[in-house]
């Protein structure tokens, strides 16, 4: 378990609170689909995914983005359960959908360099090291099952 200090817990938040889940969600799945294409087998029910247009203008993974945000949202509000609250997520992944677990990594990657574009100088190397050790500690706990 991650043990969080005062000063970490008010930096995710204040990250955090400057994040429009549903502007954030939509550009998410756009970067980690340009970025990282091989992902895409993993959203053959999305429709038309193999352009930057269409994958721009997907309304199921501006969804699906909304969703993992949400779920973020959920973790940063209850920072010292992160195995707990994403147990089910994490074996969902696992046994259902069989992700790669280094793509929660990738993920992550892609939700830091995001919300880094939308906050600018507001993510300085103190605010990005925080943000990227609450990310790690949710990688790891959507890994749990995988273990």
């Amino acid at each position: 378990m991650v043990k969080w200090t005062e000063e970490e817990r008010r930096i995710i938040r204040g990250v955090w609170e400057k994040v429009d889940i549903n502007e954030v969600g939509a550009q998410l799945w756009a970067r980690a689909l340009i970025v990282y294409p091989w992902i895409e087998r993993y959203f053959g029910n999305f429709g038309d995914i193999f352009t930057t247009t269409a994958i721009l203008n997907n309304p199921k993974l501006a969804a699906l983005g909304k969703v993992v945000l949400s779920a973020l949202d959920t973790a940063v509000e209850n920072m010292d359960n992160f195995k707990g609250i994403y147990a089910s997520l994490s074996r969902q992944h696992y046994e259902n959908i069989k992700v790669d677990p280094d793509n929660f990594r990738l993920l992550a990657e892609c939700i830091t360099i995001t919300i880094a574009c939308k906050l600018k100088a507001e993510l300085s190397p103190q605010v990005q090291a925080t943000w990227q050790k609450f990310l790690s500690a949710v990688v790891e706990a959507m890994n749990s099952q995988y273990k």
